[in-house]
């Protein structure tokens, strides 16, 4: 009875979280995926967002979705399958796809639970820790495969914990679990081999560790039959890789996913959360010290793993993949070693921290990824039908998809990049969307603001940090 109250509790927080979040840039594509435009074919030129929910609304089967991923992505394809099923289940809106990413949330802090039990980890600071973590809220309520891919190292975690009798079949599915956090996103799988070398060293029964390693390894060909066909599909998605700055972001990101902020949008926010984290790490230490958990061996190296991770696919790639939703993946076992470790003082204010942060995440524009903002902002202005201009970007899917998904079905559309420049003749009003999300919307935001400005018939009468408004006196005449 009191752990359902803690998970509706959860569900509550979380539900609301997803509720009140805008759309983001990868959601868009979770959702294009399964319904069958991965890439879609926008209209070339002024256009009506009815003309376009179809994009949204359809449904993709499981080989086309695997082959728009071998094409185009660099994901396997675990998730979007079950999101796709989910979608006959609950429709094809933005918030039904995110309650898929909340149950699975809800799952996962059922096995945290049942973990803190397992390990005499107090339950509660435990759970409480996990669902008010920033990383762990903010990928746990997204329309993406980063929920999934953490049930499973999770499931995989409680399966073949030190603390229970570790039978084969244990091994058996554990392994199986682990392989699936992997083939869910292909991060996930740092925790899930420091949870596999753990056991190899620690545990001497050579035949359960052969079936745990066999049944993770099944998902290997899988995985590389994606992973070979996808791995020059986002060529220059990541700066080149230097020590000194792979280090600088792993503290930044760490302390946001921790303490919240996303420093990528909250600017000077990135320093105090760097701060914190190096605070809360020396405070962490000194407790291990003084009283070590019998469990902090493989909960410290379940944490570690992901930031190590990431270091080593950097120096191998030459790029620098780290991003708070990344570190989302060590958080539960960082919980797991704070609920473990520090007196319950510190707790107290480590929890008051979280739980801020989780409130900025559910609020605070600043945390919020301007696609859906900038749309919020247009039409916060009541003119009447202005055409508003939102860039391309890279792809056509990250910044048109939450930007339209957001716009009335008779509100006036036209995308704009190079080559693709609509005719504002008959357009009283124009709003330029500023989304410089990426390197293509960037030139094509400062592409369209000179061309605006040079053009005798256009007067910027209007602007907020996320639109330029002009009034086209010749379509007036």
């Amino acid at each position: 009875m009191v752990m359902a109250q803690r998970l509706l509790i959860a569900a509550i927080i979380l539900t609301l979280i997803a509720y009140a979040r805008p759309p983001e840039y990868d959601e868009a594509y979770s959702l294009f995926l399964t319904a069958g435009h991965a890439r879609p074919a926008w209209p070339t030129g002024i256009f009506h967002p009815a003309e376009t929910r179809f994009f949204y609304t359809g449904h993709a089967s499981l080989w086309r979705i695997a082959e728009n991923l071998r094409r185009g992505d660099v994901h396997p394809p675990l998730y979007f399958w079950l999101l796709e099923a989910w979608r006959y289940l609950a429709g094809p809106g933005w918030f039904a796809a995110r309650l898929l990413s909340v149950a699975i949330s809800l799952g996962s802090l059922w096995l945290l639970a049942i973990i803190a039990r397992g390990l005499d980890i107090p339950i509660l600071p435990a759970m409480a820790l996990t669902l008010l973590n920033f990383a762990f809220a903010y990928t746990g309520i997204v329309a993406r495969g980063f929920a999934l891919a953490q049930f499973f190292n999770l499931l995989g975690f409680a399966l073949a914990m030190p603390a229970r009798k570790y039978r084969a079949r244990h091994a058996l599915a554990a392994g199986l679990a682990l392989g699936a956090a992997g083939f869910t996103n292909y991060l996930a799988i740092f925790p899930a081999l420091a949870m596999l070398g753990w056991h190899l060293i620690a545990t001497r029964n050579h035949r359960r560790n052969g079936l745990l390693v066999a049944a993770f390894l099944a998902w290997i060909p899988a995985d590389l039959w994606f992973f070979l066909a996808q791995r020059n599909s986002r060529a220059g998605q990541f700066t080149v890789f230097s020590l000194r700055h792979a280090i600088t972001l792993l503290a930044r990101d760490g302390g946001a996913a921790l303490y919240g902020g996303l420093p990528l949008y909250a600017g000077p926010f990135a320093t105090i959360a760097t701060i914190a984290l190096s605070l809360v790490m020396v405070m962490l230490a000194c407790a291990i010290w003084h009283r070590a958990h019998p469990a902090t061996a493989l909960l410290g190296l379940c944490t570690a793993a992901m930031p190590a991770g990431l270091l080593a696919l950097g120096f191998i790639f030459n790029n620098t993949p780290i991003e708070i939703r990344y570190l989302a993946f060590a958080m539960p076992y960082l919980a797991l070693l704070l609920a473990a470790s520090l007196p319950g003082w510190l707790l107290a204010l480590q929890f008051c921290l979280q739980a801020a942060a989780v409130i900025g995440l559910a609020l605070a524009p600043a945390t919020a990824q301007p696609r859906s903002n900038a749309a919020a902002q247009a039409l916060g202005q009541h003119l009447h039908n202005p055409l508003i201009l939102v860039p391309y970007g890279n792809d056509g899917v990250g910044i048109p998809g939450p930007v339209i998904a957001r716009l009335p079905d008779t509100a006036l559309v036209a995308l704009i990049r190079p080559g693709h420049w609509p005719d504002l003749s008959a357009s009283p009003t124009i709003i330029l969307l500023l989304i410089r999300a990426d390197a293509a919307s960037r030139a094509t935001v400062q592409a369209a603001i000179r061309r605006l400005q040079a053009d005798p018939c256009d007067t910027i009468i209007g602007q907020t940090s996320l639109t330029l408004t002009i009034s086209n006196r010749c379509a007036h005449q």
